[in-house]
C-alpha cells in the first residue's frame, strides 16, 4: 500500500486554497494549524464541500473555525447532560435489580433474559475490575469481600456501553417496569434511546465532529412527538431530553445554552446540517 507523505503547514494551506478555502489571515491560520491537526480540521470542511476536493464558493478559514468552536462548545454541553443521564440510569438499574434479586443477583444468569450470554458478561466485569484495580473502593472490596461487589458498587465501573448492555440483557418484565416507571416509555424505546445516547456520548467524549454528522442508529420517535426523528443531531438531542429526569435542569443546562450557541452562529451554519427544523427551539425546550 502506497504511503502518504506528511505535509508542512504551508503545504496544508496550499491544499486548502486549491480546494477553494479563502484565507483572511494566513499567519493566523498557520498558528492554528500548529495546534489543531490538519486532518481533524479538514473534516469540518466536509459539510461545505461540493465534491471530495472542492469546497463551496466563499468558504473561509475563519468560518470553518467558528463552526469548529461551536461544535466544541456543543459537545461540552451535551457531554455534561449525558453525564447526568448516565448517573441516573446507573442508580435506577442498580436499585431496581438489587432490591429484586439481591446485591449479587447480577452474578446469577437466571436474573437476565434468555438472550443473555453470562460468560461474556462476567468476562466484561472482570476486565472492568482489573483495569480499575488501583481505585480505592476496588481495593477495599477485593481485600475485604473477596472481590464480591454489590451491584450498586459495580455500576460505578460501568461505561455507558456496559450500562446499555446490562439493560438490554435484563428480563423483559424488568425492562418494562424500569422503562414505564422511570422514563414513561416502552422497553424497546428505552433500549434504542440508551444505545443512541451511548453513540452520542462516544462522539462527544472522543471530540468527533457533530456538525453535519449522521449517526449509525435511527432513534425511535417518542409517541407524542409530531414528526419522525432522524439519525442526526436534532434527533439525538430530542431523545436526550426525553430521558433527562430533571426538566428544570434541562432548560438551564442544555436548552438555553444550545439555543444561545445556535443563534450566535446562525450566519455560519445551516440548520439542515444538524437536522434542526425552523421551529427547533420549541422542541428542545421543556415547556
Amino acid at each position: 500500500m502506497r504511503e502518504k507523505a506528511p505535509s508542512t503547514i504551508n503545504e496544508q494551506i496550499k491544499i486548502l486554497k486549491q480546494r477553494g478555502c479563502v484565507f483572511e489571515d494566513e499567519q493566523q491560520a498557520r498558528e492554528i494549524l500548529k495546534y489543531i491537526n490538519y486532518y481533524r480540521l479538514s473534516n469540518y470542511f466536509e459539510p461545505f464541500s461540493v465534491s471530495k476536493h472542492k469546497y463551496e464558493n466563499g468558504v473561509t478559514f475563519n468560518k470553518i473555525m467558528r463552526v469548529y468552536e461551536m461544535d466544541r462548545k456543543l459537545r461540552s454541553i451535551l457531554l455534561a447532560a449525558l453525564e447526568e443521564v448516565e448517573i441516573a440510569l446507573r442508580a435506577v438499574i442498580s436499585n431496581y435489580h438489587s432490591l429484586k434479586y439481591g446485591a449479587l443477583g447480577y452474578l446469577n444468569p437466571s436474573c437476565f433474559g434468555l438472550q443473555h450470554n453470562h460468560q461474556t458478561f462476567i468476562a466484561r466485569l472482570n476486565h472492568l475490575v482489573e483495569s480499575n484495580s488501583d481505585r480505592d473502593f476496588v481495593k477495599h472490596y477485593n481485600a475485604k469481600y473477596g472481590g464480591k461487589f454489590p451491584l450498586w458498587v459495580m455500576v460505578e465501573l460501568f461505561s455507558f456501553g456496559t450500562l446499555a448492555f446490562f439493560y438490554k440483557e435484563m428480563q423483559n418484565t424488568d425492562k418494562k417496569t424500569i422503562a414505564s416507571g422511570y422514563y414513561g416509555c416502552s422497553s424497546s424505546e428505552l433500549d434504542n434511546w440508551v444505545f443512541c445516547l451511548n453513540e452520542l456520548r462516544n462522539y462527544c467524549a472522543h471530540y468527533n465532529r457533530l456538525y453535519g454528522s449522521t449517526f449509525p442508529v435511527t432513534p425511535k420517535t417518542p409517541r407524542d412527538f409530531p414528526f419522525e426523528l432522524q439519525p442526526d443531531l436534532f434527533g439525538y438531542i430530542i431523545i436526550l431530553k426525553q430521558i433527562f429526569h430533571n426538566k428544570a435542569n434541562w432548560n438551564e443546562r442544555v436548552a438555553k445554552p444550545v439555543s444561545r450557541l445556535i443563534n450566535k452562529n446562525r450566519n455560519d451554519i445551516r440548520l439542515s446540517d444538524i437536522g434542526f427544523p425552523d421551529d427547533w427551539e420549541m422542541y428542545i425546550d421543556c415547556r
